[in-house]
């Protein structure tokens, strides 16, 4: 029984305050579009890949051996991708107005399981400038690579190329608002139920025996206002004799 009500008492509160929460639910959404719509920075992304594979200069017997050296390096190549040694070409060539520091927080650098590809990823403000870090990156590493690694096992599988109408990774507004909408839900909740909590008056017969624990005996009608007071006759004979 104590479940029951207990659990009465929650809809109950739930339902006098549903104004608050449907109040804060709204204004959560509504801020989250807003910034998402009007103060975040679209961030668009692209992608070049990069083959990593050897040149089958030796009998086909050797050709698992191989491909098993360029698995283990690829590990290396992602790290040299991201080297101010390639970076710094990149900087040059494209005349852009950062360090190498700030161009690596741009580029990930990533491989499927077991795969001989890789993938130069980039996330710019301006997609077509997405696009030719991409590329650039791609080209400087794969001539460099051969200097540095004293190896010609690259290739680029796949360049970066700019989509007609280019749609930003970043912001979402659709999961930004999603996710405000599930916030001020449970802000509302809590305010609801913190109400609830500091509110101790009484406003029913059944909160003054709930709280004092004692039986109701009678309870006071409402009063309304006074109507006002008709003249009776002998004041109307009082003020006729007087006027007359």
């Amino acid at each position: 029984m104590e479940e029951t009500i207990s659990l009465q008492d929650l809809f109950k509160t739930l339902k006098k305050n549903l104004g608050i929460i449907l109040l804060t639910t709204i204004l959560a959404i509504t801020i989250a579009g807003a910034v998402s719509f009007l103060f975040l920075t679209p961030v668009y992304e692209n992608s070049t890949q990069i083959l990593v594979n050897q040149e089958q200069s030796e009998a086909s017997q050797l050709t698992n051996q191989n491909i098993q050296t360029d698995l283990q390096l690829i590990n290396t190549y992602s790290v040299i991708i991201k080297s101010p040694a390639i970076l710094d070409q990149v900087i040059e060539q494209m005349n852009l107005d950062m360090s190498a520091e700030e161009l690596t927080q741009k580029i990930t650098v990533n491989t499927a399981e077991n795969s001989q590809v890789v993938n130069v990823v980039v996330r710019d403000e301006d997609p077509a400038q997405a696009v030719e870090i991409a590329n650039t990156t791609a080209q400087v590493f794969e001539n460099d690579v051969k200097e540095l690694m004293n190896v010609d096992n690259v290739s680029i599988l796949s360049p970066a190329v700019l989509k007609a109408n280019p749609s930003p990774v970043e912001p979402n507004p659709i999961l930004n608002m999603a996710i405000a909408a599930v916030v001020g839900l449970m802000l509302g909740v809590g305010i609801a139920f913190l109400r609830e909590y500091l509110d101790t008056s009484m406003k029913t017969e059944q909160d003054i025996e709930d709280i004092l624990g004692v039986p109701l005996l009678g309870v006071i009608s409402p009063i309304k206002e006074k109507a006002e007071l008709q003249p009776t006759t002998s004041t109307r004979r009082k003020a006729a004799q007087t006027n007359g």
